[in-house]
């Protein structure tokens, strides 16, 4: 079976981009499966640290696995925002493919340290597994917002820098990078910030690495087709699928007063959530 690296390359040189999608609980990831199966594209799961400590990062690991050999698929697992080398131990040690390693919130000089420390452990006892760094800080919530946290790194002089994102590439070696261009976490009522895709191209042609673009609900198609083809080959989507899954919940909860079984009242969800993720698979693939 192909390796995450290979299909992350791959989509790099053809100007498409994987789909990335968390999970939180059997409904969601039952949705990116059948999303993965209707599209016959390679897709990632990730599980941010409080979905990794909810569902058991052994737990999701043998998930991905069944799922994997059931049905044919190239699925992926990620530890995604991993905030410490301790955290990203209890991820390598569970048989993740990958490690978002978040150290946007510090200094370049911090980021690197700490990013280093965890590439020499990975390359010398997982030599499989692949990193992503990343640069600026651009929200923790999986929410809908009414304003852009403060702090955020989502224009001018607070975005990433060609140069800073060369540094830390070169300084470290980590496999992808997320930047600062533009993206949010979660979802801005009030408008989403528009992403500088000038900005992408730049960091792109900088670092010569696949880029990763996080908080991508909310984005227009126009800005995610501008993402992609300007070099983003990952693109992770969380609070849309979130919203999807509730909003329906919500809708046959109280349609279906009567009703006990889980598995049923969560059917709408799952098929929602599924024509979602279906959707978002085919445009990042350019389907």
């Amino acid at each position: 079976m192909i390796t995450l690296k290979e299909t992350i390359l791959k989509a790099h040189a053809e100007k498409r981009a994987i789909g990335h999608f968390n999970f939180s609980n059997l409904e969601t990831f039952k949705a990116i499966v059948a999303s993965a199966q209707a599209t016959a594209q390679p897709v990632i799961l990730g599980l941010s640290e409080g979905e990794r400590n909810f569902i058991g990062p052994k737990t999701a690991r043998a998930l991905v696995d069944n799922a994997k050999q059931e049905f044919g698929l190239d699925l992926y697992l990620n530890a995604d925002h991993v905030h410490s080398l301790e955290s990203a131990k209890v991820a390598l040690e569970a048989g993740f493919d990958s490690i978002t390693f978040d150290r946007g919130e510090v200094s370049l000089e911090q980021n690197i340290i700490e990013t280093k420390a965890l590439i020499d452990l990975v390359r010398a006892s997982y030599p499989n597994v692949l990193i992503e760094g990343e640069l600026g800080f651009i929200g923790h919530s999986s929410e809908v917002l009414t304003a852009v946290p403060e702090g955020a790194a989502v224009s001018g002089l607070s975005l990433t820098t060609t140069v800073d994102a060369k540094r830390l590439v070169d300084e470290t070696g980590i496999d992808f990078l997320a930047p600062a261009v533009g993206n949010i976490h979660g979802i801005v009522s009030t408008g989403e910030p528009k992403l500088d895709l000038d900005r992408i191209k730049d960091i792109s042609l900088a670092i010569g690495r696949p880029l990763v673009l996080h908080g991508a609900s909310g984005n227009s198609i126009a800005d995610l087709e501008g993402a992609i083809k300007a070099g983003v080959s990952i693109i992770h989507l969380n609070t849309e699928i979130r919203l999807a899954w509730r909003d329906n919940l919500l809708k046959d909860l109280k349609a279906l007063s009567n009703e006990v079984a889980s598995y049923k009242l969560s059917a709408g969800a799952v098929e929602a959530m599924t024509a979602l993720i279906t959707a978002k698979i085919k445009l990042f693939a350019r389907q």
